[in-house]
């Protein structure tokens, strides 16, 4: 077993941070919320010669999950995640980017398997488990890598600011509460990646972000 590794590519005029994560030896890798732009991403895995094994969704707002169904179609691969509280969110899709006006076309999106609490996704040998953090978006999952202390967060944390709850679903005590019960207590060192923007560490976030202290 290699290393674990990240690559993001911003997509869609929402700049979200699609993210391929993998193993450096095997090459065995999942696809972390195709927001949209598929055939970016597709070329981004076949420049880097990577397997894709599946799809892992942390939410289901357009910008994350926007190009599931496309890229799940052209991988021949399964969408795991998020949680079930984002069922009717990924079924209404279409409408979400009508709402927004966007241009390219969007399909409604249906995972082959939600997620719970406490379960456990994996590839090549890269175990992640499932934290349920709802706040952002009721569904919302962060995938979170005990060895490699890395996390995957989603919308729920930023660097320096926290995940929109203005939004159908959204409840700003709910995410305070993922953030401060959830993600903080796994540590100061854990590093993150985050659905826009750069990522960072959670002991700087406990201790600088505003909306935390």
């Amino acid at each position: 077993m290699g290393q674990l590794n990240a690559g993001v590519i911003p997509v869609t005029p929402f700049q979200q941070n699609c993210t391929i994560l993998f193993d450096t030896e095997s090459k065995e890798g999942v696809v972390v919320d195709p927001g949209g732009e598929v055939e970016r991403i597709i070329e981004a895995i076949g420049q880097n010669g990577l397997k894709i094994g599946a799809i892992w969704l942390t939410h289901g707002h357009i910008d994350h999950a926007g190009g599931a169904m496309d890229l799940k179609d052209a991988l021949g691969v399964d969408i795991i995640g998020p949680h079930e509280g984002d069922r009717q969110m990924l079924l209404n899709l279409e409408s979400q980017a009508q709402m927004f006006g966007l241009a390219d076309p969007v399909r409604n999106c249906t995972p082959d398997r939600f997620l719970a609490e406490g379960e456990r996704v994996s590839f090549g040998g890269h175990e992640f488990e499932v934290l349920h953090c709802p706040g952002h978006a009721p569904g919302h999952v962060v995938f979170f890598n005990r060895a490699a202390n890395f996390a995957h967060v989603g919308d729920v944390l930023f660097s320096g600011s926290i995940g929109r709850t203005d939004l159908p679903g959204g409840d700003h005590t709910a995410l305070i509460r993922s953030i401060k019960e959830k993600l903080l207590p796994l540590g100061d060192d854990v590093g993150f990646i985050c659905g826009h923007g750069p990522g960072g560490r959670f002991g700087d976030e406990r201790r600088s972000n505003p909306f935390l202290t």
